[in-house]
């Protein structure tokens, strides 16, 4: 393997573990806006029963 292939390869292995970070963090991000929009719409549900 020559020199610039080794080098290619390992930016590959590292853009592909950024790119896996950043997926994850994001899908974090996204279930906790889901889960504050369902909280959101319990209560709201909850405010029109009482009414």
């Amino acid at each position: 393997m020559t020199t610039t292939a080794k080098i290619a390869a390992a930016f590959m292995v590292l853009l592909a573990l950024s790119s896996c970070g950043n997926t994850i963090r994001g899908m974090g991000k996204d279930t906790a806006n889901a889960v504050n929009a369902t909280q959101d719409a319990g209560r709201s549900v909850d405010r029109a029963a009482r009414k």
